[in-house]
C-alpha cells in the first residue's frame, strides 16, 4: 500500500515572518515599479499581518511567500503571514471581526465578508481598478464581493472541487468516463465498491470538498435552501428525493467518511484507500510531488453529473481577500491586495496553483497553465459555471451563516449515517436555516 499523505503533509502549518521564501531581483524590481505607479501608498512604518489558508499546492505557497517578500522589500512594510486550516481560519477571522483587533488581511473561503461586512474596509476602489484593467469580473465574482454597490472583499479565485478519480478503477467498473446522469453515477459507485475500489465523499464538516458536493447534489434534484424571495424551502419533495439518492450513494462509500474534513479524502486517495472523491487539483499535484507517478498518471478530473433538473448545478468555493477596518495601515493593505492581483503576479499565482486557483477576471482565461496539462482543463471554467451557495436567493448574512453552520452538508450526513430519515433530515435543515433567515 502506498505511503499516506494529506494536504497537511504537503505543507506544514504555522506562522512566519518574511524571509521564508526570498523574492528574486526581478520580482523585487516588479514590486518597486508597481509601488511607483499605484494609487495606494503604504503608510510610513506600516506593518501587516496576513491570515490565509494552508496552501494545498506547494508551488502556490512558495509563490505567495516570494510575492509577499517582494512587496515587503519594495515598500518597507513588515509582513507576517499565518497559515491555518479553513475551519480555524474562519473562526479566528470571525473573532477578529467581533473584537476589532487581529490580522489586517484575511484570505478566506466562501463569502465570509457577508457575515461581518461592518468590520471590513470598503475595497470598491481596488475592485474597480482590477475590473477596468483586466477585462471585467465574472458575474459570480461580483455576487460574492459586492454588498449592494459596495465591494467588501476581492474574490481572488474560485477554487474548483471536481470529481477526482482513478481511471483504471473506473474502467474496471464498466465506465470510460464519469457518467453524465445520476442513475449511472450511482451504478458506477456501486460497481467500484463491488470491485474493492470504493469511492468516498466527505460527510464531516469540510468547508471546501464537503459543501461542494452537498450543494451540487441537492440542487441537481431541484432542491434548494431558499427560493428567489429568500424564503427557506429546503424541506421539499425535491430535497427528499435527493436524500433518498444520498442514502443509496453513501452505502458505496469507503468507511470513515462521516468524519472526513478537507484533508481526509486527500489522505485516503493518496493511500490508495479511495478511488473517487470530490477534490481540487491538490490530490494530483501532491501525487506528482511525492513521486507517485503511477497514481498521478491514473488520476483524472470530471465535472459533475447532471440531475433531474437537466442543467449543471455546480458549486465551487470562492476564495476572497478581506481587509479589516481596524487595520492601522489601510493604504498598505490595499496596495498589497492590488499588487497580488496585478499582472504578472496574478498570472504567476494561477500557474503556481496548477489548477487549484481559477481566475475571476476575464483577461486571465487564456493563462498558459490551462494548456500545459489536459487534466487541468476542467478547472479552467469553474468561475463561469458555478452558482453561489445562496442559490436561488441572494448572498447575505443568512446564506453565509447557513453554509458556515454546515446546514446542507449535515443534512446529507444525517441520512447517509442513518441518523435520520430523509424527511426528518429535511425538516431539521428547514428549522436550522430558518433561524438565520427569519431573524
Amino acid at each position: 500500500m502506498m505511503a499516506k499523505f494529506s494536504r497537511r503533509d504537503v505543507v506544514k502549518a504555522g506562522s512566519f515572518a518574511i524571509g521564508a521564501a526570498a523574492a528574486g531581483p526581478a520580482l523585487v524590481a516588479a514590486a518597486k515599479a508597481f509601488a511607483q505607479e499605484t494609487q495606494w501608498k503604504p503608510e510610513a512604518g506600516a506593518s501587516l499581518r496576513i491570515m490565509r489558508w494552508n496552501r494545498f499546492v506547494a508551488a502556490e505557497g512558495d509563490n505567495f511567500n516570494a510575492m509577499v517578500d517582494a512587496f515587503s522589500k519594495a515598500n518597507n512594510v513588515k509582513i507576517t503571514v499565518d497559515n491555518l486550516n479553513f475551519e480555524d481560519l474562519r473562526a479566528k477571522a470571525a473573532v477578529a471581526a467581533n473584537i476589532g483587533a487581529g490580522p489586517d488581511i484575511v484570505w478566506s473561503i466562501h463569502a465570509d465578508d457577508h457575515l461581518y461586512p461592518q468590520a471590513l474596509l470598503d475595497v470598491s476602489d481596488i475592485a474597480k481598478y482590477l475590473g477596468d484593467t483586466y477585462g471585467g469580473w465574472y458575474p459570480v465574482a461580483k455576487q460574492y464581493g459586492m454588498h449592494g454597490s459596495v465591494w467588501k472583499s476581492i474574490p481572488v479565485s474560485i477554487s474548483g472541487a471536481l470529481l477526482c478519480y482513478r481511471r483504471s478503477h473506473l474502467q474496471k467498473a464498466g465506465f470510460e468516463t464519469i457518467p453524465d446522469n445520476m442513475p449511472d453515477f450511482l451504478k458506477l459507485m456501486q460497481n467500484m465498491k463491488k470491485n474493492g475500489t470504493p469511492g468516498g465523499l466527505p460527510l464531516g464538516n469540510a468547508s471546501g470538498d464537503g459543501n461542494t458536493w452537498a450543494y451540487w447534489l441537492v440542487w441537481a434534484f431541484g432542491g434548494k435552501m431558499v427560493n428567489e424571495n429568500n424564503e427557506v424551502v429546503i424541506n421539499s419533495d425535491e430535497t427528499v428525493a435527493a436524500l433518498e439518492y444520498v442514502k443509496q450513494l453513501a452505502e458505496t462509500f469507503v468507511p470513515g467518511t462521516a468524519s472526513w474534513n478537507d484533508a481526509s479524502n486527500n489522505k485516503a486517495y493518496l493511500a490508495d484507500e479511495c478511488s473517487l472523491t470530490a477534490n481540487s487539483i491538490s490530490i494530483y499535484t501532491a501525487a506528482k510531488a511525492q513521486g507517485m507517478n503511477d497514481l498521478a498518471d491514473d488520476t483524472y478530473y470530471s465535472l459533475y453529473p447532471i440531475g433531474p433538473v437537466g442543467k449543471p448545478t455546480e458549486f465551487q468555493a470562492d476564495l476572497p481577500v478581506m481587509i479589516f477596518n481596524h487595520t492601522k495601515a489601510p493604504e498598505a493593505a490595499k496596495a498589497f491586495v492590488a499588487f497580488m492581483m496585478s499582472r504578472p503576479q496574478y498570472d504567476k499565482m494561477i500557474e503556481a496553483g496548477s489548477g487549484f486557483l481559477s481566475h475571476t477576471l476575464r483577461d486571465f482565461e487564456n493563462n498558459p497553465v490551462w494548456g500545459t496539462d489536459l487534466k487541468l482543463e476542467p478547472f479552467r471554467d469553474v468561475a463561469s459555471r458555478t452558482l453561489t451557495f445562496a442559490y436561488a436567493g441572494t448572498l447575505g448574512y443568512a446564506a453565509s451563516a447557513v453554509v458556515a453552520d454546515f446546514v446542507m452538508l449535515n443534512m446529507l450526513a444525517e441520512v447517509a449515517t442513518g441518523a435520520k430519515t430523509p424527511k426528518d433530515a429535511a425538516a431539521e435543515a428547514q428549522r436550522r436555516a430558518e433561524r438565520y433567515y427569519n431573524i
